[in-house]
């Protein structure tokens, strides 16, 4: 009886019994062992948390972002909750790959639109600017305006049905490559044009076709330092012929006669005119260069008449662009033609007959023949009228031989 061991009662040790007796595992056992282990690692687990939390309340962040890795594996594992470390703050600002992916993907694709339409419009000035040349915008503003005034009426046409305005964005623009590309035209001489006021431009006419008077009309508009306007007196076929006609009208082309002449020289107009008229269009090939008769003079008559200047002209390589070896006088009488050329490509090949040969051409101007000192009624005096036609004839023949003799080669 001494050694018995007095065991206090309580209240662990009366749950302990009542446990045991109804079936509970002994203090002993395996079972206990574990549960005090788990309840150890709880204490521990709870510990290093309350760590972490007091660790994040301080100002030092770098104990935080080393504890972040462990706290977040550890709760991983034991379910969704996630830590909050500073890669997940960047991401929430936006500098991180998380703000990148917080975007939406339209402000991704507005970027990429606008860059390829960036891309596309530079291509397609470039484009613009290699066909049209450098400022087809203003270009392309000043055909708009051209249009919206022809479409309201908005230009002025003279009396004798003169449009300057289309003469200069539409006639001269198509005739302009003729000139420049085609015949390559070399002009001398235009010194000898006035500058303002009245004067009468007499040229040679070669060609079949009167292509020497409208190249002679753009030398003078596009060379002349006034960059004046030509008005070409022409025969009455020409503004019988449909749509011709009209165009000629709008160029500033009137009707070959006195009265028409001599009110455009004493408006301060300069006229052109070819007194050959169609036996110099229609001569044969063999005849080339050699100028026929330049009628009665009239043109001289309405120089004395108004005291304008007499200005010689001479062409050369219009002779060869369409060489004209026969002539259809039957068929020229049936159609109401001068005459009916027959060259080598015309009519044997059609339409394609029609295109000139690119000869290249020389335009030569000589000093102007002064008129304003003679009394006005030497204009009626034949022999003067004679004498001055002559004169004028002669110093173009002497200028075309002239430039026959310095031409290299008809085409180069």
């Amino acid at each position: 009886m001494g050694d018995a061991r007095i065991i206090p009662f309580d209240g662990s040790a009366g749950a302990s019994r009542g446990s045991a007796g109804r079936g509970a595992r002994r203090p002993g056992s395996r079972g206990t062992r574990s549960e005090a282990v788990s309840a150890g690692s709880n204490a521990r687990h709870a510990r290093d948390e309350q760590a972490i939390d007091e660790a994040e309340d301080t100002e030092d962040a770098v104990p935080v972002r080393e504890s972040v890795p462990r706290r977040a594996t550890r709760n991983t594992r034991r379910g969704p909750v996630r830590a909050v470390g500073a890669a997940d703050e960047a991401g929430a600002a936006g500098d991180g790959p998380a703000g990148a992916q917080a975007r939406p993907r339209s402000a991704g694709f507005g970027r990429l639109a606008g860059a390829l339409a960036g891309v596309v419009g530079g291509a397609a000035r470039g484009l613009a600017d290699g066909l049209a040349g450098p400022g087809w915008e203003d270009k392309a503003a000043d055909g708009l305006a051209f249009v919206r005034r022809r479409i309201t009426g908005d230009y002025e046409v003279d009396e004798f049905g003169f449009d300057p305005e289309l003469t200069d964005a539409l006639i001269m623009s198509i005739l302009r490559p003729l000139y420049d590309k085609y015949f390559r035209v070399e002009v001398r001489g235009l010194e000898h044009v006035p500058d303002e006021g009245g004067a009468l431009i007499v040229a040679n006419h070669s060609g079949t076709l009167p292509l020497d008077a409208l190249m002679t009309q753009v030398a003078v508009h596009d060379h002349h330092p006034g960059a004046r306007n030509l008005r070409l007196l022409g025969a009455d076929l020409v503004f019988q012929l449909p749509l011709v006609g009209q165009l000629a009208r709008k160029s500033g082309h009137t009707l070959a006669c006195h009265a028409d002449a001599e009110r455009l020289l004493r408006q301060g107009e300069l006229v052109g005119v070819w007194p050959e008229g169609f036996k110099g269009l229609g001569k044969p090939f063999k005849d080339r260069y050699k100028l026929q008769r330049f009628g009665r003079g009239g043109f001289v008559s309405a120089a004395l008449r108004t005291g304008v200047p007499i200005v010689p002209c001479a062409i050369v390589g219009a002779e060869e662009i369409y060489p004209m070896i026969g002539n259809f006088r039957t068929l020229a009488r049936l159609l109401g033609l001068p005459y009916f050329p027959v060259t080598p490509t015309f009519p044997l090949l059609g339409p394609i007959g029609l295109v000139p040969l690119p000869t290249r051409w020389h335009i030569e101007f000589g000093e102007p023949i002064r008129t304003d000192a003679y009394p006005a009624q030497t204009a009626d005096d034949p022999m003067v009228v004679f004498n001055l036609t002559d004169e004028v004839r002669e110093t173009i023949q002497h200028t075309i031989y002239r430039v026959l003799m310095q031409r290299r080669s008809v085409f180069f």
